[in-house]
């Protein structure tokens, strides 16, 4: 590490398990983020800041002015710009270290494929149930763990699916992929902006730990957000033996 780097992450190599280890474990990093919006903005903000090194960002959007109440990484000036685009002037800023490379658009199975094999990580920022589905399905294969939200009003939820681990539930375990359900949208429905950067800071917190392998994720364990009256709430998450995407299956 040269000075500037030793100042930049210092508060980060003075803790305890982390040390200069854990700032070039998080330097040689590599993690997709679907999503660009309120979950993605808070949580690309801090995986920034950490030196995360290099991160692949997917959305098929625009900003639009109504996204700047709580999608924290866009502004004013950017309207009508891929929030990607957008994104990346704000890492340039905040971490010109960090590589951040944009995919505006949705991705296909084949170059869901391609990337999976580039990255350590997926934090899933959408509001799409098919996006959820076809993200678990492809984290699954190749065994890459998965930091999963959402956020509606005043409530959120944030999880874990590590699928190193044969035991870890998969999204699908909890939502059949034939229901084809469409999550609640905040665009109809509203969502509080410290809502969502309240469970996008969870998954940025979640995404570093599993990268420096501290502590205990969130695997098999639900976090849920009442942001009405401030308190979480957690629940147990269960494999489910009959699950169409990770039951009696192996790699």
């Amino acid at each position: 590490m040269n000075d500037e780097q030793l100042l930049r992450y210092a508060r980060h190599i003075m803790l305890d398990g982390f040390g200069f280890e854990g700032q070039e474990r998080l330097t040689n990093s590599r993690i997709l983020m679907v999503g660009a919006g309120g979950l993605g903005a808070p949580a690309l903000m801090y995986l920034v800041a950490a030196g995360v090194g290099t991160i692949h960002l997917v959305d098929d959007d625009t900003v639009e002015l109504s996204n700047l109440q709580r999608q924290i990484v866009h502004t004013n000036e950017r309207i009508a710009m891929p929030k990607v685009a957008s994104a990346k002037l704000m890492a340039q800023a905040l971490n010109p270290e960090v590589k951040l490379i944009p995919h505006h658009g949705r991705l296909n199975d084949e170059q869901l494929d391609a990337l999976m094999q580039q990255v350590d990580l997926v934090l899933e920022c959408t509001d799409n149930f098919a996006t959820r589905q076809q993200l678990n399905r492809m984290c699954f294969k190749h065994r890459v763990p998965m930091v999963s939200a959402a956020a509606i009003r005043f409530d959120g939820q944030v999880t874990v699916f590590d699928f190193r681990d044969e035991k870890s539930p998969c999204y699908a375990c909890q939502y059949d992929p034939s229901e084809n359900l469409q999550p609640d949208n905040c665009a109809t429905l509203g969502v509080l902006s410290t809502v969502v950067g309240s469970i996008g800071m969870m998954q940025a917190h979640e995404a570093l730990k599993l990268l420096l392998g501290i502590g205990q994720s969130l695997q098999g364990r639900l976090l849920m957000f009442d942001g009405r009256n401030t308190r979480w709430h957690e629940f147990k998450l269960s494999k489910n033996p009959q699950c169409r995407v990770c039951a009696n299956t192996s790699q």
